[in-house]
């Protein structure tokens, strides 16, 4: 179909739902951990073939162009199938970036292979020392000849193992006299010599994230993206998709589903102290993707995400991490097995919503840390 956004909000619903039940594998639902690309490629190219796979891009780049109530749609229709994650970041993060910022050429050759599959990237920001405080940053980039030569390493960067690329934030002047002036944003090859992947095993057992490490890494002069020095503009806009990402939904209302499952099985329905409990979260879920929606709207007007986009992200993971805490009350004495659990005939996984949303107020910029962004560029409140 040509514009999706022709279609009523029901039938574009029913469309999607009869196309995810028909054609996705009934052996990667409701899984409790992170699909590696291995299992979920199959399914990221048949998105592909389909034209779904970038829901907010522009048609020229590949994309759906949907409403913000179709992308809403869609998540709730892929957390409804039970959908994993897949390594998105190439659709969420770096494809806006490089339409925003990045030359002809750079869209030429990156925005069609994230599209087609063959690039999947992932996100070069945090370091050992340099987490929340991201302008601290310390690996840098020194340009010789035609290249820039990178050193220094990464850290908590999701799914690298599996990443062909990354975008990643370095240091090009050492002697700028702010810490947020002298950083620039680059794209590079994973498969450049140079590069170490050290993988980090979560909570859950799952090996989600690594370390990366850069010794004398060589990056074409055509990798860097917008400005030299300029990158902390381009990270703040691309911090500012991230927090979108990152406050969708889709978290909360997967944990959300399995909460519901539990508590009918265990007939908490009837008792008013949970039902008052359960329908607040309900309400809160409901305003969420309300919220949600503003953004995605101001994200396919083609303006940037201002500072206000925190609030998203706090109210997500909070929201994600309360659900969760309520599931492992309904479970009662199961919500100490790991794996899924026999609930009337259904099974469940309820503390693998729990682990995940652990790390949630932590990604992304710690909430403490959103919070301070918040009161500072959206309220104008004193520093003291």
């Amino acid at each position: 179909m040509s514009d999706w956004n022709e279609l009523s909000d029901e039938a574009f619903r029913k469309e999607v739902r009869r196309f995810f039940e028909t054609n996705y594998p009934q052996e990667l639902r409701f899984l409790s951990r992170r699909l590696r690309w291995s299992e979920c490629k199959p399914w990221y190219l048949t998105l592909s073939k389909q034209g779904w796979i970038a829901p907010a891009w522009p048609k020229e780049y590949g994309g759906m162009a949907l409403s913000p109530a179709k992308q809403i749609i869609m998540v709730e229709e892929t957390e409804r199938c039970g959908i994993g994650r897949m390594p998105d970041q190439g659709i969420t993060q770096v494809g806006p970036t490089i339409m925003r910022y990045g030359t002809q050429a750079q869209k030429q050759k990156y925005l069609q292979p994230i599209i087609d599959g063959e690039h999947v990237w992932c996100q070069g920001y945090s370091e050992p020392n340099s987490g929340s405080d991201l302008a601290s940053l310390q690996t840098t980039a020194v340009r010789e000849g035609d290249s820039w030569v990178i050193n220094g390493s990464k850290i908590w960067t999701s799914m690298s193992m599996d990443a062909s690329h990354m975008y990643i934030l370095v240091r090009t002047d050492r002697n700028a006299p702010k810490k947020q002036e002298g950083i620039s944003f680059m794209l590079l090859d994973m498969k450049t010599p140079g590069i170490t992947i050290r993988p980090i095993r979560n909570i859950a057992g799952h090996e989600e994230f690594s370390q990366v490490f850069f010794d004398n890494v060589r990056t074409p002069a055509g990798a860097l993206v917008g400005e030299l020095n300029k990158g902390w503009t381009i990270a703040k806009a691309l911090l500012g998709f991230e927090r979108l990402g990152i406050g969708s939904p889709r978290r909360p209302r997967y944990a959300f589903t399995r909460l519901e499952k539990v508590a009918r099985s265990r007939g908490l329905m009837d008792d008013p102290a949970f039902a008052d409990r359960f329908v607040q979260l309900r309400l809160d879920l409901a305003d969420l993707a309300s919220l949600y929606g503003r953004y995605v709207e101001q994200v396919r007007r083609g303006e940037t995400l201002g500072p206000d986009v925190s609030i998203l992200k706090i109210w997500s993971m909070e929201l994600n991490q309360r659900v969760s805490e309520l599931l492992l009350e309904a479970a009662e004495e199961k919500s100490m097995y790991e794996g899924a659990l026999d609930f009337d005939g259904e099974e469940v996984d309820v503390l693998a919503p729990f682990y995940m949303s652990r790390p949630g107020t932590i990604y992304g910029g710690s909430n403490e840390i959103q919070r301070n962004i918040v009161s500072k560029d959206v309220l104008r409140l004193p520093a003291k």
